[in-house]
């Protein structure tokens, strides 16, 4: 997110771990802008931040003109400024998974060639996978982003991008626990998983607001003994989306 708060100190902290493969996490809802408000006041409120309303920010993108090209000179700063930080560009993906909406994809492919773009994540969880991993069966909502993430599998495919099968961390957001690495790891599909999380060794103010968040737990589940012992188990290989044939 390349203009939160603590984002040179993740800068830094990623060039000191060259094995490290590190995206652009675009953010056009709930979060801060790179353009300053005056350049972007249809998308930004004074302070520069977004709404929270993804729906009426979805409608304005896909109906208002002027609201696109304000919405792809900011992509643009994103990118420049991922660009700027020095880091090679492993994935593309954005804040809200807001990159399933259809323009925002168009723009992100159209203005990401020009950055070296190769690879874009796909937020498509399968819902049959977490209901027989799971203590509870997907809600509609799951099932109806399970629908949208068609047309931007058939977009990235003509563009010529890389991208995973399935993710998981949906429907368990914020408590990728190690147990449900454990009930998981077996029931993975064929083909290119991501399983993504929010770990930290201190839970901070903006996490401790979202109700179900375990970052810490989440922490310990990524260097967890037993997971990678499953892993091996399963012939599971790890990788980035830079290693994607």
């Amino acid at each position: 997110m390349v203009a939160a708060p603590a984002v040179a100190d993740a800068i830094s902290r990623a060039r000191r771990l060259p094995g490290l493969r590190v995206g652009l996490h675009l953010v056009l809802v709930e979060g801060e802008a790179v353009l300053p408000a005056t350049e972007i006041p249809r998308l930004v409120d004074a302070a520069g931040v977004f709404p929270k309303d993804q729906v009426t920010a979805g409608f304005r993108f896909f109906f208002s003109p002027a609201v696109r090209r304000e919405l792809g000179r900011e992509i643009e700063a994103q990118f420049r400024a991922f660009q700027a930080s020095g880091l090679a560009l492993d994935h593309v993906n954005a804040h809200k998974h807001m990159h399933l909406h259809p323009t925002v994809a168009r723009l992100i492919v159209e203005i990401g060639r020009r950055f070296a773009l190769r690879a874009v994540r796909l937020p498509y969880e399968p819902p049959a996978v977490i209901a027989a991993a799971g203590d509870r069966n997907p809600g509609l909502g799951a099932k109806a982003l399970a629908l949208w993430t068609g047309g931007l599998r058939r977009r990235l495919r003509r563009a010529g991008l890389k991208m995973n099968d399935q993710v998981f961390g949906l429907a368990w957001s914020g408590a990728m626990t190690e147990a449900r690495w454990l009930r998981l790891l077996p029931l993975l599909p064929d083909g290119v998983s991501e399983v993504y999380s929010h770990p930290a060794i201190e839970t901070a103010a903006s996490l401790a607001r979202i109700p179900g968040y375990q970052p810490g737990a989440e922490l310990a589940a990524l260097v967890s003994p037993k997971v990678r012992a499953r892993l091996g188990e399963l012939g599971i290989a790890l990788g980035s989306f830079d290693a994607l044939g």
